[in-house]
């Protein structure tokens, strides 16, 4: 064999090898859809009637200042990944970037925050199905799903991009067709189970008007008003930041990444803003008790039964998606730890269609695992175990806020990737080569960090959602010993 029909070898770049060899067939349908899909799940169906009881009316600003927030998150991380697409993005890049401990927090965090909501969400799937099938245990429908997903996943990168656009169709489509039914309600004044003339006036005059328990406020039940809404705002937009993951197998980042992540502003006004506004427009707001889902009540209300069991559907899809989306982000990290040398070497094996198998097959035992532990101790699974989860997604942000920094930090000095546009440039000249920029790059993300650190502030006032600060230090805490042994043995 002559020495041009050698295979090349992964270039590698301040000792962390670029993995090669994924495939890159994500296409620019799929990366719209999985980064729409990724905000539009079982919170915004179920979840927000608990967010509209603390702020009423005025979660609308909760959900815009969120949103915000969330939306430069991912703007600082398509920044890297259009520059740098790599698979594993968040531990790649703060490996890359900032230090090789920080990218094996950064990348065990993830992992471990995805099995966690995996777990939550395999643990409730029965509960979808018992709605059409009361006799078949839960535990069955929870191995079902689980072996059916992971055989998907172990298809190929193609086939995972299939699913969950169709997912996320099902999901879109259910959205729009509650805003569009309830501004039927209202245009055509179609009366409504409460009585109430169906109006955006409702926003203003039912229970106390827009801000009816203030900015803050303390009652019997606890903390409450616009600022406690947003702890819960900010954990339904968990998901979003997949895109950064899906960087590493997309046909085409530099114009894909940045159109998906400038998308994600106006999905976020339809699709909460929008939404939650039409259903306190046609439910009075202080009538949503989280019995049911508020979208059942809006159909409900005007007489429309069959609601409930579509929401069922749509709900069993999203909670389909949601563990689709983890196993393969999961398998991913993994791969991309196992390439940084903070993962087990098997774990960066790639099979004839270009699946981390390994990882995918990894992260669904202990996945499987997790899911027993609910079953078995439900009350350890959701106090604990979700606690960690709720906490983790924080620091997934934070690490992305300060990776992005000292991507900038590198690239001035002249660190830019090799085969990127950057490779070459040093200084503003460097600074001003990047493709997808994050906005005021140089206050922006401070802005953020304080955001977060608020909510962290906030999570304290609440009984629920305290623990999860506790656990999130100790969490910390065991990841940083966790990395010291590992390098001990090397």
């Amino acid at each position: 064999m002559s020495t041009t029909d050698a295979p090349k070898k992964p270039r590698e770049t301040d000792d962390v090898p670029v993995p090669a060899t994924l495939r890159k067939s994500l296409k620019n349908r799929h990366i719209q859809l999985i980064a729409l899909g990724g905000a539009i799940g079982t919170g915004l169906f179920y979840g927000s009637s608990e967010s509209i009881a603390l702020a009423g009316p005025s979660i609308l600003l909760a959900y815009l200042i969120g949103g915000f927030a969330i939306f430069m998150i991912v703007r600082a991380l398509s920044e890297m990944s259009v520059e740098d697409p790599k698979a594993g993005a968040f531990s790649y890049y703060a490996t890359r970037y900032w230090s090789k401990r920080a990218g094996f927090i950064s990348g065990w965090n993830y992992w471990f925050n995805y099995i966690l909501v995996s777990m939550v969400e395999l643990a409730v799937v029965g509960s979808f199905v018992n709605y059409w099938f009361p006799a078949i245990p839960t535990w069955v429908s929870a191995a079902v799903f689980l072996v059916l997903i992971t055989a998907a996943n172990l298809l190929g990168v193609s086939k995972f991009g299939e699913f969950e656009f169709w997912f996320a169709i099902i999901k879109i489509v259910a959205v729009i067709a509650m805003i569009i039914g309830g501004l039927a309600v209202i245009i055509f004044a179609l009366p409504t189970a409460s009585g109430i003339k169906a109006s955006f006036a409702n926003w203003f005059t039912v229970g106390g008007g827009f801000f009816p328990n203030g900015l803050m406020g303390h009652t019997d039940n606890g903390w409450t008003g616009l600022l406690m809404a947003l702890v819960v705002v900010m954990f339904s937009f968990g998901g979003t930041e997949l895109i950064g993951i899906t960087a590493g197998e997309t046909e085409d980042p530099k114009t894909t990444i940045p159109r998906a992540t400038n998308d994600i502003i106006w999905r976020i006004l339809v699709f909460y803003i929008g939404a939650l506004g039409v259903i306190m427009a046609v439910v009075p707001w202080n009538t949503i008790d989280g019995k049911s889902s508020p979208f059942v009540q809006i159909f409900d209300s005007v007489g429309i039964h069959a609601a409930a069991g579509i929401l069922n559907f749509v709900c069993l899809t999203a909670v389909m998606s949601v563990y689709n989306s983890g196993l393969y982000a999961n398998s991913r990290m993994l791969y991309s730890l196992a390439k940084q040398g903070n993962a087990p070497a098997y774990l960066g094996k790639l099979n004839s269609k270009g699946v981390p198998v390994a990882g995918v097959l990894t992260s669904a035992v202990i996945t499987a695992i997790a899911v027993v532990v609910v079953f078995g101790w439900p009350e350890f699974a959701f106090n604990y175990l979700m606690s960690i989860a709720t906490i983790a997604g924080i620091i997934n942000w934070t690490m992305i806020m300060f990776t992005e920094m000292k991507f900038r930090k590198v690239v001035e000095a002249g660190g830019a990737p090799e085969d990127s546009d950057l490779a070459g440039k040093s200084g503003q000249e460097a600074l001003d080569a990047i493709h997808f920029k994050l906005p005021f790059a140089k206050v922006t993300p401070w802005v953020v960090l304080v955001f977060l650190a608020l909510v962290v502030v906030l999570m304290c006032f609440s009984a629920s959602y305290r623990i999860a600060v506790i656990a999130g230090v100790i969490w910390l805490a065991i990841l940083f010993v966790a990395y010291q042994i590992t390098q001990a043995k090397k």
